[in-house]
Parts: structure tokens; C-alpha cells; sequence
């Protein structure tokens, strides 16, 4: 049996902050606290990658670089690299509770441009110099696909008129960073900042006892530094456009599907390399988390496949995944990791065999559990410890607006029987109180949920771009009652961090 613990799932951007965006500033450092004070053991975010069109933490340029969004002004500020009166004036977005993705992709470029320019003329850069050499097989790649790419006006790779670059021909590669020599420092130099703020704030949460959890997702997007370096590890032509892409078959809440477009993986080239890609992200991620959820883990036994062409995701077919050979090079070569199995979807047997020979833990998603009709998997009842129980993911409505517009009166019904809802109990915290009374050893309360916010707070909408993956708290928001009853839930259902206990006894 695991011990019993909780926590926060609160991505970086939904922090409060006046800059536009959540980061790694004082608002993360303050949230830590927060944390602390109400006894948890894991803050849980999603994926911190660089993000592009639509906005999506789950379509990144690299599949190891991070989001330079996240990077904190007063930080810089702090360290000479800034002034107050850079940022004065800058627009950065008039809406507290909203990011203008749009705004802070102009605004912060040249702020951090000028930052790394002040830092490159200060005369001791040996930690830098250590980090470009530390990352090197990653960074360069990706330093060399961001200058490009901006020099060609942001296209696509696929979409270079350069069809050297395209193909990353030696001598072209070569004149391009003796061009773009300076795109490519500014690169270093800003993933350079994303990673020192980073690392310092895990660090402070780790003294404090607080783990990370963060986010895989299982595909990279087409337009990445990785498909552009390394197309032989997917299905992709000549050209390197994909000739399949991957997403989810017609189910009962979409009569299409899902259609991602991210690029299949060609598992067999991979298995003949030994997995050393996946080895390596893993390798990567784990620095930087103390655990991660592999998101769509069941892609790894079969994963939908979807002809490129195709304009829904229909037609695709069921094809089968490594399995369990993936995850035996990975433990080869890494050893026992903590890592949660994003086990959502269309569940098989041999999904569940699967989970279950890696020994992760899987997902139980409440919001899931109430058929009044009939037996769910996601129920409470049929948990088992070995998983983690959430009320919802960033895919799904909040708790209050899933209740007031996207169920019936039978299962409010049902959920106020099965929860035990009293009159004067809200929903958000019945729902809360049944996964810190389930079984699962770790229980996850969205903090949008913790909140009791509606509709308004929900963070994305599948198969949707635009006005997704916005939504900020405020600084206010996080008061003494929301603080007291995140306590009392932790307290009474046996879930307090008992590490943090012994530190401060």
C-alpha cells in the first residue's frame, strides 16, 4: 500500500503575476507556501514546452526546450539584467484573468532579447557556458530550428523555401548559423534563463518537501525541432510532412473523433535504435520533475492512426504500439521511475495488462464515475491504491460547469447520492471531499475546482483553437477559507505530507 498523499494541479501560466502570464517569480514561490501551509506533497503542472499556434502546451517546438513565457521580468530585474523602466508602459494585457497570448508574444520578445544582450557583455558566463555544454545535444538542434524558422517569417518547417534547410544539409545548417549567429545565442541564452528560474524554484519546493509533477505528452507536434532533426523516428515522406497523424477514434462525446495531427511515431526504426530518444527525454524530464504523467499512455499498446489527409479522424485504424519493450529499455537504462499513466480513453485489456507490468499507477477522472444506469471505471468503489483520483484534467469543464451545463438531472442525482451531498455543500467540495476519501494514494484537486469557479475558469477545449489554455488566478482568489477547507480535507481524509511533518517537528 503507497502512502496516502494530495495535492495541486495548477499549471504556470494560470499564476497570478502583472506581466501578462503566470512564471517563475514570486507568485510561484508564494503558491509553494500555499502548498506548504495546507500540508500537500505534489504540485502538478502541465507540460512547460514551448508553445505555438493555438497556444497548446501540448504542441511544442521541442520536446525538451522550455516556454520562455515563463521566464520571470522581476527575476531579471533582480539580477541587473532589466529596469523597472524597460517594462514600463508595455502592454502586456488588461485582463488579470485572462492571458493575451497574442500581446506577450510581442511584448516579451524584445525585453528578453535585451536581457540576454546585458548578460553576454558581463564578463563571468561560466554557468552558462556549463548549461550550452550540459545541453548541448538538445539545444543546438533547437537553437538552429528557432532561427530559421523566424528568419522564413515563423513558417512551418515543411514550408522553408530552402530546401537544404528543410533537409538539414551539413553546408547549409553551416551557413545558417554563421548567418543567424546571434538568433542562435539569443536561444542559448534565453533557454539558459528558463532553466536557471526553473531549477531554483523546484528547488525551494524540494526543500519544503513539495514534489513536482509534471506532464509528457506522449506525441510531438510536426512542427518541432525533432520531427525537422530526426524524421526517421516518424512516419513521415520524403519531404517530411507525416503521411499519418495521430488522435481518437468516434466515442460518445465526439461522432468524428479527435483529430490531433500530431505525427505517428515509427516505432520499429526506434526499437532498432534501442528507444535511445525516448531514454533520453525521460532522461531530460527528470531533472526537472520529481514525477511525470505520461499523457495518452494507452498509445503505447495501440494508438489511433489517422490518414494525413483525411479531415476528421474517422477513418483512422487501430494500430499496435512497442508495449512493454518501450518501458523495459527505458528501466535498462534509467531504472525505477516514477511516472503515472495517463490511462484515459478507450480502455482494452491489454491496456490494463500493460499498466499494470510497469507497475504506474493509472488515472480515475470522478467527473467520469456517475452512469446511474451502470458500473464506470473511473467509480471510487473500484479504485484500486495503486491510482490517482482527480475530479477532472485540463480537458475537461470545472466541476461547477460540468454540474450546471453538461449533465442531466439523474446524474446530479446520482453524484449528490453517491457523494452524500448535504443542502448546504457545494458541489466542488462534495466532489473534492469523495477523492480525498478515496483509496487512490494520491489525490489531485484542480485548482480551478478548489476555487469553485465556473465555466469561465475551464482550461482547454478539445479539438478547439483559440480561447484555450487562458485562464489566471488571482492573487485574492487565494484567501484563508480556500487555504482552510484545502486543510481540513487533507487533514480529515489522512493525506497530510509526512515528510513535511518531520521536517518541521
Amino acid at each position: 500500500m503507497k502512502e496516502r498523499q494530495s495535492g495541486v494541479l495548477m499549471h504556470i501560466s494560470s499564476l497570478p503575476g502583472k506581466y501578462g502570464i503566470g512564471s517563475f517569480g514570486q507568485s510561484a514561490y508564494d503558491f509553494v507556501d500555499f502548498l506548504v501551509r495546507t500540508k500537500q506533497r505534489y504540485w502538478q503542472i502541465l507540460p512547460l514546452g514551448t508553445t505555438s499556434y493555438g497556444d497548446s502546451p501540448y504542441q511544442s517546438f521541442s520536446a525538451f526546450a522550455g516556454n520562455t513565457h515563463f521566464i520571470d521580468m522581476d527575476l531579471l530585474i533582480a539580477e541587473g539584467l532589466l529596469t523597472e523602466a524597460d517594462l514600463a508602459g508595455v502592454d502586456f494585457g488588461s485582463n488579470p484573468q485572462k492571458v493575451d497570448y497574442a500581446k506577450i508574444f510581442k511584448a516579451r520578445r524584445p525585453l528578453l532579447e535585451k536581457a540576454a544582450a546585458n548578460f553576454l557583455q558581463r564578463g563571468d558566463r561560466a554557468d552558462y557556458q556549463a548549461f550550452v555544454e550540459a545541453n548541448q545535444t538538445w539545444l543546438e538542434i533547437y537553437a538552429e530550428y528557432m532561427a530559421i524558422k523566424e528568419y522564413f517569417g515563423l513558417k512551418a518547417w515543411t514550408e522553408w523555401p530552402d530546401a537544404d534547410a528543410r533537409l538539414r544539409r551539413p553546408e547549409a545548417i553551416a551557413a545558417y548559423r554563421e548567418q543567424l549567429a546571434e538568433q542562435l545565442t539569443y536561444h542559448r541564452v534565453s533557454q539558459y534563463f528558463f532553466f536557471k528560474q526553473w531549477l531554483s524554484l523546484k528547488a525551494y519546493a524540494n526543500e519544503r518537501q513539495i514534489e513536482i509533477v509534471g506532464d509528457m505528452p506522449i506525441y510531438v507536434a510536426a512542427d518541432s525541432c525533432d520531427v525537422w532533426a530526426q524524421p526517421h523516428f516518424f512516419k513521415t515522406d520524403a519531404a517530411g510532412r507525416p503521411t499519418c497523424v495521430a488522435g481518437c477514434p468516434p466515442d460518445e462525446f465526439s461522432e468524428t473523433g479527435q483529430l490531433w495531427g500530431n505525427p505517428i511515431y515509427d516505432w520499429e526504426a526506434m526499437d532498432r535504435d534501442g528507444y535511445r530518444w525516448w531514454i533520453e527525454r525521460l532522461r531530460e524530464s527528470f531533472k526537472i520533475y520529481d514525477i511525470v504523467r505520461i499523457d495518452h499512455f494507452r498509445g503505447f499498446e495501440s494508438y489511433w492512426e489517422i490518414p494525413a489527409e483525411a479531415d476528421t479522424a474517422a477513418p483512422g485504424k487501430w494500430v499496435k504500439g512497442p508495449g512493454y519493450k518501450l518501458f523495459a529499455a527505458v528501466k535498462e537504462a534509467l531504472g525505477d521511475l516514477n511516472i503515472i499513466a495517463e490511462d484515459l480513453g478507450f480502455m482494452t485489456e491489454e491496456v490494463i495488462e500493460l499498466r499494470e507490468r510497469t507497475g504506474f499507477p493509472g488515472m480515475k477522472i470522478l467527473q467520469f464515475a456517475f452512469n446511474p444506469n451502470d458500473e464506470s471505471i473511473d467509480s471510487p468503489h473500484l479504485a484500486s491504491n495503486n491510482s490517482v483520483m482527480y475530479t477532472g484534467t485540463h480537458d475537461n469543464n470545472t466541476v461547477l460547469g460540468w454540474y450546471q451545463n453538461e449533465i442531466k438531472d439523474e446524474v446530479r442525482e446520482y453524484m449528490a447520492a453517491y457523494t452524500n451531498r448535504r443542502e448546504y455543500e457545494t458541489v466542488p467540495h462534495a466532489m473534492l471531499r469523495t477523492i480525498f476519501a478515496s483509496v487512490s494514494f494520491m489525490a489531485i484537486a484542480t485548482m480551478q475546482d478548489l476555487l469553485e469557479l465556473g465555466s469561465e475558469a475551464r482550461m482547454n477545449y478539445p479539438s478547439t483553437i483559440g480561447g484555450n489554455w487562458d485562464w489566471r488566478m488571482t492573487a485574492d482568489q487565494l484567501n484563508p477559507i480556500v487555504e482552510g477547507e484545502l486543510y481540513r480535507l487533507t487533514k480529515t481524509y489522512r493525506r497530510l505530507n509526512r515528510k513535511l511533518l518531520e521536517k518541521q517537528n
